[in-house]
């Protein structure tokens, strides 16, 4: 199954990357996210819960980042396995454009499935991780968005 998308952030490159790397930051916008732990400087562990279809299960899993080119990308390696419900494994390669005083990160992922989720079939399965994948960059970049005071006119 691949993956690809583009987002426009409104913030400068080094502070996308800086939240990219950010614990707080990845723990808030990672939906279904319920730990989320820094194990070194370019490694997480990670327990998510996530529901595909009528498939719902508590993965947990791990993320290393490799091919680093800060503040320009690198790429993500990582797995995670939900017992019964199955596991998932992939890459992604991340890169982070200047764009004004924006950035744009674009994505591409591959990734492998198993078990129960392997058994619903790609498009359900390729849609969740879409909806998921939009999810989170919805998130990302309104956490990292110009704060506006309502109060100045």
């Amino acid at each position: 199954m691949d993956i690809t998308g583009e987002h426009r952030i409104a913030a400068p490159r080094a502070a996308v990357w800086a939240a990219l790397l950010d614990v707080e930051t990845l723990k808030a916008c990672i939906p279904g996210c319920k730990e989320l732990e820094q194990t070194s400087p370019t490694s997480f562990r990670a327990k998510v819960q996530l529901k595909v279809g009528p498939v719902s299960a508590l993965f947990a899993g791990s993320v290393d980042l490799l091919d680093i080119d800060a503040p320009k990308g690198c790429r993500i390696v990582g797995q995670g396995n939900g017992g019964v419900a199955g596991f998932a494994k992939g890459a992604s390669e991340v890169a982070l454009a200047e764009e004004g005083e924006a950035t744009v990160l674009s994505y591409s992922a591959r990734a492998e499935i198993g078990g129960k989720l392997a058994a619903l079939g790609g498009r359900l399965v390729q849609a969740t991780s879409r909806k998921l994948a939009d999810q989170f960059f919805s998130a990302f970049a309104e956490r990292l968005a110009p704060r506006v005071d309502s109060a100045v006119p």
